[in-house]
């Protein structure tokens, strides 16, 4: 198992944000997180990324126990998170941000090739615009620069937080279908997305989030027919 959570509660200041959370991911796999707005999808994240450490529980990547490291050590491990937002640096270039998610890495001739193999491949739209202000991108290619300022990392193991938030339908799209392309070419991601429509078409595996607890899960195609599911958050 690449990554496995078990029974983690994460608090701000004395609230508890998720209880007793637990999933396991797969490697290879697309795992997805639905639920409402504030229903702790976002905090399981930060927990796993290392922006906040659970008050009990414990995580464990590759099965190193990681529920109490920095987030660049856990990021140095092959962790990467893509944040809700996407939270470029604007008066940075987009190669500038690219870069950054590689600041760890030493192999210049490797950084280079995954720039070339990996993000441009990916994402063209970025190779026409290196010098460009990243402040200045559209905000669907202002994800495409976040999606591939995580890659640049090398991860194992992928985090995206809303990608498809504030997008357009056709930019919603194009978002999905490259995440689509990174799985198939064996990237393991772990999904949070207010679309559960989209979420549960991409992801192998799917865990329903509802007042920070985890209250259903299963096989993505299963939850789809679910009445339940179908009722919360497919639109019937």
């Amino acid at each position: 198992m690449l990554l496995e959570v078990k029974d983690i509660t994460v608090h701000y200041f004395k609230v508890p944000a998720v209880r007793n959370i637990s999933m396991s991911v797969q490697e290879g796999d697309i795992v997805t997180l639905i639920g409402s707005n504030g229903a702790g999808k976002t905090t399981t994240l930060r927990a796993i990324s290392g922006l906040k450490h659970p008050s009990k529980g414990e995580i464990r990547f590759g099965g190193k126990r990681i529920d109490r490291l920095a987030p660049h050590r856990i990021n140095a491990l092959g962790l990467a998170m893509v944040p809700e937002g996407r939270r470029v640096f604007p008066q940075m270039t987009v190669l500038e941000n690219l870069l950054m998610g590689a600041f760890l890495r030493k192999d210049k001739n490797e950084i280079q090739k995954d720039l070339e193999n990996v993000v441009f491949k990916h994402f063209p739209r970025l190779k026409e615009r290196t010098k460009q202000m990243a402040g200045t991108l559209s905000g669907g290619e202002q994800q495409m620069l976040a999606m591939g300022r995580a890659l640049m990392s090398a991860p194992k193991l992928l985090l995206l937080d809303e990608p498809s938030l504030g997008l357009s339908p056709i930019m919603c799209g194009e978002i999905a279908a490259i995440i689509r392309d990174i799985h198939r070419e064996g990237e393991t991601v772990i999904l949070v997305e207010q679309n559960a429509r989209l979420a549960l078409a991409l992801a192998q595996h799917a865990y329903v989030i509802e007042t920070g607890n985890i209250v259903l899960s299963g096989p993505a195609r299963k939850l789809r027919e679910n009445d339940d599911v179908k009722k919360a958050y497919l639109g019937g």
